[in-house]
C-alpha cells in the first residue's frame, strides 16, 4: 500500500513538471515536494519493517503517519494545480477558438494539397517565385503555432486524466493513514520500555488546574509550584541551544502569531496553528511532561518542561498519548487532533480544510515569550 501510494504521488506531479518546463519553476518545486514525500513514504515503510521492539515500532509508525500527512498534502497540492491549470487552459483555448479553427483549416488544406501545387502561380515564374518566398516565411510561423496548440491540448488531456484518477489515489492514501494511526495508537498502548516516569503530586496538579481560570494562570501556577520533579531519569539536551531550529509539533500553517488579535478580539501569547483533522502531534523537544489532560476551552492540554524554568504549552488536542510524569524524546508522538475523518474531497486553495487548531506557547521564567524565534516557521508554516 505505502509503495503504491508513493508511486501515485510521483505520477500525480507529471503535470507540474511539464508546466515547469514551459512556464516557471513553480511546478518543478511542487514536483520536488512530491518526490520527497514519496521518498519519506518508502523510508518509513522500510523503518517499519525493521522495527522489532516497542519503542522502535512507535518511532517507525510515527514516521509512517507523518510521511502520509506529507504525501497527502503533496497530492492535494497537485490536484489543486491541475484544477487551476485546466481552468487556465480552457479559458485560453476558448479565447482563441476562432484563431484555432482558422489554423486547423489552413493546416488541413495544406495537408490535402499536392506538394507542388501551392508553388504554382497563374502569373508565371515570377509569381511562383514570390509565392514560394511568402510560403517560406509563413510556414515556420504556422508550424510554431501548431506546436503550441499541440502542447496545450496534450497538457489539457493530462490534467483531465489526473483529476479523474485523483479521487482513487486520495482515497487510498486516506485509508492508509487511518490504518497507520490505528496501529500507532495500539503500539503506544503496548510499549513497555519507556524511561521510568518522574514522581508527581497528582492531587496538587489537579488543584492548580481547578483553581486556574485561564490556561495562562494554570501554566504560571505550574512554573511557580513546588511540584517540579526532583530529578529526571535521563539527561535532556540543552533547550536554549535548539532556539531557531525546533520543528513545529504538527503539520499545518501558522494562523495567528504571538499577541496577534483574532477575529473575536482575543489576544493570545502564543502561536495558533491550523491543522487537518486527526493530525499527529509530536514533541518538538525532549522534555518531561508536567501535565497532560483536559483544560476548559482547550480540549486536552500538554505542558512540557525541557529544562528548568522553561515550559512548552500545547492545547487543543483530542487525544494525548503521554501521561503526566513521562519523559519524552524529541519527535515522540504525544497526541492527535480531533475532527471528522477526512474524505477524498479536494480542499480549497488557501487551506480551507485546516479545520482544527493547535495552540503553542513557550514560557521562560514564568512568563510567555514569542515562540516564533524558537521554531523554523514562516507565516504559512
Amino acid at each position: 500500500m505505502i509503495r503504491r501510494v508513493a508511486l501515485l504521488l510521483c505520477l500525480s506531479f507529471a503535470l507540474p513538471a511539464l508546466e515547469a518546463r514551459a512556464q516557471s519553476g513553480a511546478g518543478g518545486e511542487a514536483a520536488m515536494m512530491a518526490e520527497q514525500a514519496a521518498a519519506d513514504l518508502a523510508a518509513a515503510a522500510e523503518g517499519l519493517a525493521r522495527a522489532d521492539r516497542g519503542r522502535d515500532r512507535v518511532a517507525a509508525l510515527t514516521q509512517v503517519v507523518r510521511a502520509y500527512e506529507d504525501g497527502l498534502s503533496a497530492l492535494r497540492e497537485g490536484i489543486r494545480n491541475a484544477v487551476i491549470r485546466e481552468a487556465a487552459l480552457r479559458t485560453e483555448l476558448d479565447a482563441r477558438r476562432s484563431e484555432i479553427a482558422q489554423l486547423l483549416g489552413i493546416l488541413a488544406a495544406m495537408e490535402q494539397t499536392p506538394d507542388a501545387l501551392p508553388l504554382l502561380h497563374p502569373s508565371g515564374a515570377l509569381g511562383t517565385a514570390r509565392s514560394g518566398m511568402i510560403l517560406s516565411e509563413i510556414a515556420p510561423g504556422l508550424q510554431a503555432r501548431a506546436t503550441v496548440l499541440k502542447i496545450e491540448l496534450e497538457e489539457l488531456a493530462l490534467v483531465v486524466t489526473l483529476q479523474q484518477s485523483a479521487a482513487e489515489w486520495l482515497a487510498e492514501g486516506l485509508e492508509g493513514i487511518q490504518t497507520a494511526r490505528t496501529r500507532l495508537s495500539q503500539a503506544i498502548a503496548d510499549r513497555g520500555d519507556l524511561p521510568d516516569p518522574v514522581a508527581t503530586d497528582e492531587a496538587e496538579m489537579a488543584r492548580l488546574r481547578d483553581d486556574a481560570e485561564t490556561l495562562d494562570a494554570f501554566a504560571t501556577g505550574i512554573a511557580e509550584s513546588d511540584n517540579a520533579p526532583a530529578s529526571v531519569p535521563v539527561t535532556l539536551p540543552d533547550f536554549s541551544a535548539a532556539r531557531g531550529s525546533l520543528p513545529l509539533p504538527v503539520a499545518g500553517r501558522v494562523l495567528r502569531r504571538y499577541n496577534e488579535t483574532d477575529a473575536a478580539g482575543v489576544v493570545r501569547p502564543g502561536l495558533v496553528l491550523g491543522t487537518r483533522p486527526m493530525a499527529l502531534i509530536t514533541a518538538p523537544v525532549a522534555a518531561t511532561v508536567r501535565y497532560a489532560g483536559p483544560f476548559p476551552d482547550y480540549g486536552n492540554v500538554m505542558i512540557l518542561e525541557p529544562e528548568a524554568d522553561s515550559l512548552v504549552v500545547l492545547g487543543g488536542m483530542d487525544q494525548v498519548y503521554a501521561p503526566t510524569g513521562s519523559v519524552l524524546a524529541a519527535g515522540a508522538p504525544i497526541g492527535m487532533m480531533g475532527g471528522p475523518a477526512e474524505d477524498s474531497r479536494t480542499e480549497e486553495p488557501g487551506g480551507a480544510a485546516l479545520s482544527e487548531t493547535l495552540y503553542l506557547e513557550i514560557r521562560q521564567g514564568g512568563s510567555p515569550v514569542d515562540p516564533a524565534p524558537w521554531f523554523s516557521v514562516t507565516k504559512d508554516g
